[in-house]
């Protein structure tokens, strides 16, 4: 295990649903690190995702839990090694259940300093924001 990682903790409201919904984007359940509470969730060898019940979620704060359905909360972006692995992988989060939020402004923005953008919401309203961009030294 990397001496640096990222743990996302993440509120879900059906954690079977989530548990899917990020399979189907191709990235694997650490069986570890799993349970009826959590399910810990491999995009790389650095970020994890902890899907965490929302009762469970809880007892790591005292503060309410963000209703990010109907607000949002952070927007989570993901740097990848393409324009098309974006799209790959914001069709294939379209196709398990999220809802993609086009932002035409945004994206010719982006396109102007050499940037490809997509953005989706997950089944439980969170943020991401997989994107690819063409800078010196990225390869």
């Amino acid at each position: 295990m990397s001496s640096k990682m990222i743990f996302i903790n993440l509120p879900v409201t059906d954690l079977d649903r989530s548990k899917a919904f990020y399979e189907a984007l191709g990235w694997k359940v650490n069986q570890d690190f799993t349970d009826e509470n959590a399910s810990c969730i491999v995009i790389d060898d650095n970020i994890c995702l902890m899907l965490l019940t929302r009762e469970y979620f809880k007892t790591f704060s005292t503060r309410p839990i963000a209703d990010t359905r109907s607000a949002t909360a952070a927007g989570y972006a993901l740097s990848l090694s393409s324009a098309q692995e974006v799209d790959q992988l914001t069709e294939a989060a379209v196709a398990a259940g999220a809802t993609e939020e086009v932002n035409e402004e945004k994206r010719a923005q982006e396109a102007q300093v050499g940037m490809h953008g997509r953005t989706f919401i997950d089944p439980d309203g969170h943020q991401w924001e997989p994107f690819w961009m063409d800078y010196p030294g990225a390869n």
